[in-house]
């Protein structure tokens, strides 16, 4: 099973979703990531992924794979917000690396 951490940023993110039924879905999403399914997943940089979903405003989260059974949670955001959330992502995880 790959264990997936949430940054304080991830969990703020995910916490300030309004909608319950699509935060469940979000969610879910994650749960699917522990046992193994990413499902579409787009490589950003060498190890920070992007987790694409496809319904509502096209929802994204961000990920630091540290190896093969670690995931670390970095943010999330829509379609519409992607470059900025993209690089805020990097940036997190930049500071989590130093």
């Amino acid at each position: 099973m790959i264990r997936v951490l949430e940054t304080e940023v991830f969990r703020k993110w995910l916490d300030g979703i309004q909608d319950i039924s699509i935060r469940i879905r979000l969610v879910r999403r994650l749960e699917k990531a522990q046992r193994g399914n990413f499902g579409d997943v787009k490589q950003l940089t060498e190890d920070i992924y992007e987790m694409r979903e496809f319904f509502g405003c096209g929802w994204r989260m961000y990920y630091l794979r540290e190896d093969s059974t670690i995931i670390l949670m970095l943010g999330g955001g829509s379609k519409k917000t992607q470059s900025s959330d993209i690089k805020r992502a990097k940036q997190l995880a930049n500071e989590l690396r130093s």
